[in-house]
């Protein structure tokens, strides 16, 4: 008799923290797909009446891709270690509070240096702690950003607050508002990679 099971042993051993078994969800798709989450939580999305032999065998297939992508998320969080080398893990209340104190102080200080590189000047600076967002600028020229910004480097940070300034030229992404980013940061797509590699192993300490 066919199987259909929505939890299915894994056919191979990843090792350390990592389980020996992994959930499939079944629906009315026509395609098998294996899916890895920021948090390094991985399932199978399944058709409703694939057999799990041909699910096990499509995980056989996937093992050399999950651990590349399992080895990468690892790095990432390793890359995230605050400034005194401590390993990333859950932040506390507290520690978010003397984050925030830290970045109203230290972003604070970079906006009134960058501003006139920028030639703009800004409103109120708010600190908050936020899931999708290192900062924003409103119309009416006030400064938002995330706590979170003081586990990354400072030349990352110079990055998010000289963006947020040159908002105050161009409220868009047009090519005009990236060639005054670049005028004032010139290594700007570094610091956006760095984000793009090591930004989701940062908010994953609080909202991972």
């Amino acid at each position: 008799m066919p199987r259909y099971s929505t939890k299915l042993k894994l056919p191979f051993r990843l090792g350390g923290e990592y389980p020996d078994s992994v959930e499939v969800r079944r629906s009315d798709r026509k395609t098998v797909s294996l899916e890895l989450r920021r948090d390094g939580v991985f399932f199978v999305r399944a058709p409703r009446k694939m057999e799990d032999a041909r699910i096990i065998a499509f995980l056989k297939d996937r093992e050399a891709w999950l651990r590349s992508h399992l080895k990468k998320q690892e790095e990432q969080r390793q890359n995230a270690a605050d400034e005194n080398g401590t390993p990333p893990g859950k932040l506390t209340g507290a520690e978010l509070r003397l984050l925030a104190e830290q970045a109203r102080d230290d972003l604070m200080t970079r906006a009134v240096r960058f501003a006139p590189m920028v030639g703009v000047s800004f409103g109120r600076v708010t600190i908050r702690c936020q899931k999708t967002r290192w900062g924003s600028c409103s119309s009416e020229g006030n400064l938002n950003f995330n706590c979170l910004l003081m586990l990354a480097p400072p030349e990352a940070r110079d990055y998010v607050v000289i963006h947020e300034l040159c908002h105050r030229l161009e409220m868009n992404h047009s090519p005009r508002f990236w060639a005054e980013v670049g005028r004032v940061c010139p290594d700007y797509r570094a610091q956006k990679r760095w984000f793009k590699e090591n930004g989701g192993a940062i908010l994953n300490r609080v909202f991972g």
